[in-house]
């Protein structure tokens, strides 16, 4: 941040950088306590812990899993935009992708917040995205779509189906498991007064609140995380594009590979005549020339360096846009079915372009701080409008001791095994429809308008935060050039 404070940045660019980053600040602020609910909604509501105390220690735990949870998270969110913008440095394409879609998940995540609506901010974030691809593509010289990571936006429409399905479904199911397992009628009855649940029930219940609260940040915050990143990237790429802490060792490394990588890259172009199914369509040259070219970049700006220190500052932007490049066109390679390789060598081809991308995949202690912060303090302000409608308008009666253990239960192992597994399942969308079969199963009905409202927001986030964002990255476009 040296840079903000030498005079070398023009005070424009200055007051559009603290802007952008209040505004990333203020997303995770937002997704805090829009999100609340999925942890503490059942244990205010079954008298497991009194409202304060459970928002702080979800606030906590948010900040914990922030801060523990690497970066995977923010690197695989980043990757969904479209390459080209990643690679755009200053202020013009790149920050009016990330203003965009910042200001369109905030207007989108407030609405809904206000209206006590639980929609999902990673769906919402990630429709934002999409509209900032969509509208990309529509500008001269590009073909309209191709910016938007259709298969991506296809695993998430289906997850917005799946979601509200699988919470409905299991938690009913685990409800009438429970009830044969501990048919105890006081676990099944709503709560007394502020009598808390037998000792086992409230344990499961802090449990469970704690880890999707953990698990909440180590996802939702670490998109924060990632779009301060492009933040800095895009306004400070002397600074930022590429892991100033990086060791001459790590150095050597990264150049090494890159010299093996181009190496590959020569004897995979001229095994063509031997091995025709290697390259099997018009594309796939001028793939391998992308690679060629900018793995030997790669090389020549690396060479010789005993740290990032001495490469010179305009070259460390190139540097990574080379690498995005050469993962680019790695990505299509396989994705059109263009290598013909052993399945070892790929797995080795992709754990050398993991090294090389280490240098660029990255964030500094301050960031993680600042978004853990503003995700913690956030979970604990504004929490009571969606809690109160997961508690208290999706079902008819008062939630039971088994419902919130049930709904929490199933919320917890499902956003834990599909971050495992990579899969795009709301937790938001888990939860309250959970607590919706909760109550299917114990036979004391649903408020269908509430329900019904509930479900239109969800249809209808993807669309709004596409054309949301597609809207403002237009605009902005006009206006930063």
């Amino acid at each position: 941040m040296a840079e903000i404070f030498s005079g070398s940045l023009p005070v424009g660019l200055i007051v559009l950088l603290f802007l952008a980053l209040a505004i990333a600040c203020g997303f995770e602020f937002v997704n805090g306590f829009h999100d609340t609910a999925n942890a503490v909604a059942t244990v205010i509501y079954t008298k497991s812990l009194k409202p304060v105390p459970s928002v702080v220690w979800s606030g906590i735990c948010n900040f914990c899993g922030v801060f523990l949870g690497g970066i995977a998270v923010a690197i695989g969110i980043v990757n969904l935009l479209p390459v080209e913008l990643l690679v755009s440095s200053g202020a013009g394409a790149g920050m009016a992708m990330v203003l965009a879609l910042l200001i369109a998940a905030v207007i989108w995540n407030v609405g809904t917040w206000y209206f006590g609506i639980p929609a999902s901010s990673s769906h919402t974030l990630i429709g934002a995205i999409l509209g900032v691809g969509l509208a990309n593509s529509m500008l001269p010289g590009h073909v309209f779509g191709s910016g938007v990571n259709w298969s991506k936006a296809g695993e998430i429409g289906l997850s917005l189906l799946i979601s509200p399905l699988t919470g409905f479904t299991l938690a009913a199911v685990l409800l009438l498991v429970l009830k044969k397992l501990a048919p105890n009628p006081n676990l099944h009855r709503e709560p007394e007064g502020d009598t808390p649940p037998p000792w086992w029930i409230r344990a499961i219940l802090i449990f469970t609140c704690t880890g999707v609260s953990f698990a909440h940040g180590s996802n939702d915050g670490q998109k924060g995380v990632g779009l301060v990143m492009l933040i800095l990237i895009g306004i400070l790429p002397a600074s930022y594009a590429l892991n100033m802490d990086y060791s001459k060792a790590q150095i050597d490394e990264a150049h090494a590979i890159s010299q093996e990588l181009e190496a590959w890259v020569q004897r995979e172009t001229t095994a063509q005549l031997v091995v025709p199914a290697t390259l099997t369509s018009s594309s796939a040259p001028s793939l391998f020339a992308t690679l060629k070219e900018n793995l030997h970049a790669i090389q020549a700006k690396l060479a010789g360096k005993s740290s990032v220190e001495e490469i010179p500052k305009h070259e460390r932007f190139e540097i990574r846009k080379n690498i995005l490049l050469v993962t680019d066109a790695f990505n299509k390679l396989e994705k059109n079915k263009q290598l013909n390789l052993p399945e070892e060598t790929m797995a080795n081809l992709k754990a050398k372009l993991k090294v090389l991308r280490n240098i660029t995949e990255y964030a500094p202690t301050w960031v993680i701080m600042a978004i853990a912060l503003s995700l913690g303090i956030g979970t604990m302000i504004g929490w009571k409008r969606i809690v109160v409608t997961v508690g208290e308008k999706i079902g008819k009666s008062h939630l039971t001791y088994s419902q919130g253990a049930a709904a929490e239960m199933v919320a917890m192992s499902t956003i834990g095994l599909s971050s495992f597994l990579g899969l795009p399942v709301s937790t938001t969308h888990v939860l309250s429809s959970g607590v919706a079969g909760t109550m299917v199963a114990q036979k004391s009905g649903i408020q269908a308008d509430v329900v019904k409202k509930i479900a239109l927001a969800w249809v209808l986030t993807l669309p709004v935060s596409m054309l949301l964002s597609g809207s403002l990255f237009l605009l902005f476009r006009t206006i930063l050039g």
